[in-house]
């Protein structure tokens, strides 16, 4: 069974900094891009960050280039979220995603396995 875990969300304050973590099992994910999504409460969900399979491309929403910094360890299955500088406009369930395939894209259909997500509030 495939699965994607996302974990080190929660309760933060402006200006303060956060790691998600993103888990994989099942399979591997190495030749698979990876992305970050958003999805705030009665928004749609919003692409934030992806990463090609090899960690040699990353590409960023507007919204967040600049403060957040995606990365991955193949050899962990995992992918990472560095968020700083956090504005309470980034509060929203962060959710991880593999892609169909190897390199970087922003749609959300491209993208084959989904996380539970993990809830990022940030106090103002």
């Amino acid at each position: 069974q495939v699965q994607l875990v996302e974990s080190g969300g929660g309760l933060v304050q402006a200006g303060d900094s956060l790691r998600l973590s993103c888990a994989a099992s099942g399979r591997t994910f190495s030749f698979n891009a990876m992305g970050w999504f958003r999805q705030a409460p009665g928004k749609e969900r919003e692409f934030v960050a992806a990463i090609s399979w090899s960690g040699a491309s990353t590409y960023y929403a507007d919204s967040v280039k600049g403060r957040f910094t995606i990365s991955r360890d193949n050899a962990k299955n995992t992918v990472y979220l560095q968020m700083n500088s956090l504005k309470p406009e980034d509060t929203a369930v962060y959710y991880c995603a593999a892609a169909r395939l190897g390199l970087i894209t922003t749609i959300t259909n491209e993208y084959e396995y989904w996380g539970q997500g993990t809830q990022v509030t940030v106090s103002s």
